[in-house]
């Protein structure tokens, strides 16, 4: 689930905005292709860690016109839907926009569409074990977005136009479709000289028809939830070394080998029947706050 960053293509949502050396910008504007490769101790996607909180390779390409229109794909290493689905290890993104500057380039803006593939997921989930009603979707997404920047600050808006986003079903049975649901985020990538980059960010994740109270699951808590990230990067000159804390406030129970937890995003690791219901036991709460260390290299 990648993080496009006004202004850049760079590597995956919730590795952290980071800055591009200048012998990385004269190459990339000698050339509209580039490439990007990285590694992250936990992969996060809008502050919800995508690894059970391991670390994953990530890379990318990016065709950047000159007009302003480009095109991009980006995959990383997953757990997640191998944990709910039976199998699939990999996220694939593919999205494509056009972007440009004005107002003596301090303002900017970007619009364009991405998909969330995540190739040999298995079937959806028909039906919950433990309430026999409801499940989970396919989870393969697709998102418009649009931003608008000003110098360092960007607002983002992203909004879900596939059946469902990111394998949710709503309503108080979960058997209801999520399109519609979207994100908003403000972040803040402020050069502080040397290489040196601060990094700020805000988001407000929306899940189209999440109820506070699941009825077959006794309360269940909404999977609509905000995040937050501080950190700090710096360009060492062979790439981009990034250390940031990331945290949400997705509410709930989340405990260890159990099948009553009520955070959405108390996710486990073992134990799926795919086709009829997800994991059964080892449980981590992947909204937990966490520092996460990257390594980023563009060329």
């Amino acid at each position: 689930m990648r993080k496009l960053i006004l202004g850049t293509a760079v590597a995956a949502a919730f590795t952290a905005p980071v800055a591009v050396s200048t012998a990385h910008a004269q190459a990339a504007a000698a050339s509209p292709i580039t490439y990007n490769v990285g590694v992250v101790s936990d992969y996060l996607f809008r502050g919800i860690s995508q690894t059970h909180g391991r670390a994953a390779l990530q890379g990318g390409i990016d065709y950047a016109h000159e007009s302003g229109f480009y095109l991009g794909a980006w995959a990383s290493q997953i757990t997640w839907v191998k944990d709910l689905y039976s199998s699939g290890r990999t996220e694939v993104d593919l999205y494509g926009g056009y972007k440009n500057a004005f107002g003596g380039g301090d303002w900017n803006y970007d619009v364009g569409y991405i998909t969330y593939n995540y190739p040999g997921s298995g079937n959806a989930i028909t039906t919950n074990l433990v309430t026999g009603v409801g499940g989970a979707a396919k989870p393969n997404t697709q998102e418009a977005y649009g931003a608008i920047g000003y110098k360092w600050v960007t607002a983002k808006y992203s909004y879900a136009t596939s059946s469902n986003f990111i394998g949710w079903q709503g309503g108080p049975n979960l058997n209801q479709k999520t399109r519609g649901s979207d994100y908003l985020e403000l972040n803040a990538n402020y050069d502080l000289g040397d290489g040196w980059t601060l990094i700020g960010h805000m988001g407000q994740q929306k899940v189209k028809g999440s109820v506070t109270t699941v009825a077959a699951l006794g309360g269940f808590q909404s999977a609509s939830y905000k995040d937050w990230k501080i950190g700090i990067s710096k360009d060492i000159g062979f790439g981009v070394v990034t250390l940031a804390y990331s945290d949400t406030n997705a509410a709930g129970q989340c405990s260890s080998n159990s099948a009553t937890n009520t955070n959405p995003y108390c996710w486990g690791n073992s134990g799926n029947v795919n086709g009829v219901s997800g994991p059964t036991s080892g449980f981590k709460d992947a909204s937990r706050g966490t520092a996460v260390l990257s390594f980023l290299k563009t060329f």
